[in-house]
């Protein structure tokens, strides 16, 4: 078979493609958030305050990220994917290394820019790339599946990251953590196939893949007017945010607040990230699945009560004076908001036409990316200096627990929103299911 002309219907190759995929996510993610686990490294040898590593970790990746998201995902709806993903993938893991070579803060900022630059091009076309290889009916536990690189990628990031740091150094994490990508990037480029546009889709929607790519405003005009896309968006932007804000603030918050060493909070974080969200990532899609051959609706409602659940406990977390408690419940917290993942994903690629796909999902990383990275981290870490005349060291404490209860409180109302416009706006996918 011709490496670029679609799978079978079904058979294990498909698992292949989308563990491949999910390793492509590891890596993203863990790139993107090594530098959590180093920040106090960082910090002291180029003495850096809070909002500066807050630019760092977030704002500076965000940057070209903003730049060409959507010029990419525009890219993966009438070009060949897998290339795109294997390309982007080599591209960020050798940026990724170079942040081991900084001089300082500018030219770390350099570097972290072009992680940003390749990562635009993974996410996109790894969703559009999974849309055809599995049904409409099994695509949230697939999406589970892909999201669990999000868990894998704080692991490697976490766990690896900061044993790698006592004994190597921050420089050396960086780079070690980095090159593997590019060779994941060679692998997937000569073993992953390209499947066929839109092969779950009506005849309408395949017809509309035969088609060239509508003209850039008529597909954001789509899009824009598309009620179930635009409210899942924003719901699982304001999801990430706190997740991202726990993602890069909690091991600098252990290690300011409690006696623990930079290799334990790895290895503790590393820990309870794959053991709770991994199971929460895969049979959070499996249960959305099942409610919603019941009743379309339980996706985004499932979404509202996870994300409503994980509040008191991702707060309550930050106020422990124990650190055993505080991991305990950040993990109830993480376990319940990951569970969101794989149905709010599948919900936007379902909701859309196969042309449109691509673009879909970048403006959901870009809206999930801007939040997130690009506004979050910098935000919170310029909070956490304003605020650290009155609290001290708890200043950063209480900048995420803000971000928490305003973030969370409107993904719960924009989930709710959203079942309202499930059943009314039909998607091109599930209608064949």
């Amino acid at each position: 078979m011709n490496r670029n002309s679609g799978p079978a219907s079904g058979g294990i190759y498909r698992y292949y493609v989308l563990i491949m995929l999910m390793l492509t996510f590891m890596f993203n993610i863990a790139d993107r958030l090594v530098m959590s686990i180093l920040i106090e490294d960082i910090k002291a040898e180029f003495v850096l305050s809070d909002t500066q590593i807050g630019l760092l970790a977030g704002t500076a990746f965000t940057f070209f990220y903003l730049i060409l998201g959507v010029p990419a995902g525009r890219l993966a709806d009438r070009t060949n994917r897998k290339t795109m993903v294997a390309v982007s993938l080599a591209l960020w893991s050798l940026m990724s290394a170079l942040c081991g070579a900084a001089l300082g803060f500018w030219t770390l900022l350099l570097a972290r820019l072009g992680v940003g630059v390749g990562e635009a091009g993974g996410g996109p076309p790894s969703a559009s790339i999974i849309t055809d290889y599995f049904a409409p009916h099994e695509l949230s536990r697939a999406m589970g599946i892909f999201a669990a690189g999000a868990v894998l990628g704080p692991v490697l990031g976490y766990a690896a990251g900061g044993l790698i740091a006592e004994a190597y150094g921050w420089r050396w994490t960086f780079v070690i953590l980095g090159l593997p990508g590019i060779l994941l990037g060679i692998l997937l480029y000569y073993t992953v196939r390209e499947p066929r546009r839109g092969r779950f889709y009506g005849q309408q929607a395949k017809a509309a893949v035969a088609d060239k790519q509508e003209p850039f405003l008529v597909t954001m005009r789509s899009l824009w007017t598309n009620s179930v896309f635009v409210r899942v968006v924003l719901a699982n932007s304001f999801t990430n945010m706190p997740s991202y804000a726990f993602a890069i603030w909690l091991a600098p918050i252990l290690i300011r607040n409690f006696d623990v060493s930079q290799g334990d909070i790895g290895l503790y974080l590393g820990a309870m990230l794959f053991f709770g969200g991994v199971p929460g990532m895969i049979l959070g899609g499996y249960l959305a699945d099942f409610l919603a051959r019941r009743n379309p609706r339980w996706r985004p409602w499932y979404c509202a009560l996870a994300v409503l659940l994980t509040m008191p406990f991702w707060t309550l977390c930050l106020l422990s004076t124990s650190l055993e408690v505080t991991l305990a419940l950040y993990l109830c917290g993480y376990i319940l908001l990951v569970s969101t993942q794989g149905a709010a994903i599948s919900m936007v690629q379902a909701a859309v036409m196969p042309t449109e796909r691509g673009t879909a999902s970048s403006i959901s990383s870009l809206s999930i990316t801007l939040l997130g990275y690009g506004i979050g981290p910098a935000l919170i870490g310029l909070m956490s200096d304003n605020w650290a005349g009155a609290y001290g060291s708890l200043s950063l404490n209480y900048a995420v627990i803000a971000t928490v209860v305003v973030s969370l409180s409107l993904a719960t109302v924009l989930f709710l929103w959203t079942g309202k416009a499930v059943n009314q706006e039909p998607s091109p996918a599930l209608a064949t299911a």
